[in-house]
């Protein structure tokens, strides 16, 4: 529950409401087109006023209600109804696929562990293959050079 019981926003649109209620008949008297601007803006505002009431206390009623049937669930039977097939399972069997769960994420970390140190190995190896086809290379190109370095002479 935030701030007055989660009714900020009637309290302000209330308010606003009050102050354009307690303002017009002041206005009345200025101008006819203002006097339309307040009949029309305080029913309005009243208007919104209510429908932020009645939202908020539908939104308390539902989850009140849902808090309340979920909270006697856990401490009565210590059990969680499943919404999509209906099923209770116990807090012990909960804990136990968790358990299981969490074994097999370490067990694929370590395996993505021992797949990157792979990778990371055949990155090396690629690499110093690279630089023995350019050592290769250059001990071709540098070949060429002498015979054509002897044909010359």
């Amino acid at each position: 529950m935030g701030y007055l019981g989660n009714h900020l926003a009637t309290v302000v649109t209330a308010v606003f409401a009050a102050i354009l209620t307690a303002l017009w008949p002041y206005f009345v008297d200025f101008a006819p087109i203002l006097n339309f601007v307040f009949i029309m803006a305080v029913p309005i505002m009243w208007f919104l006023v209510f429908t932020c009431w009645i939202s908020q206390k539908s939104t308390d009623y539902m989850h009140k209600h849902a808090h309340h049937s979920e909270k006697k669930s856990l401490s009565n039977a210590q059990t969680v109804q499943t919404t999509t097939t209906g099923t209770q399972v116990s807090l012990s069997e909960i804990k136990q696929v968790q358990t299981e769960l969490s074994s097999e994420l370490n067990n694929l970390k370590e395996t993505v562990k021992l797949k990157d140190s792979e990778i990371e190995r055949l990155n090396q190896e690629i690499s110093n293959l690279q630089t023995l086809v350019q050592i290769e290379s250059l001990k071709t190109e540098l070949a060429n050079l002498k015979m054509l370095a002897s044909k010359k002479k």
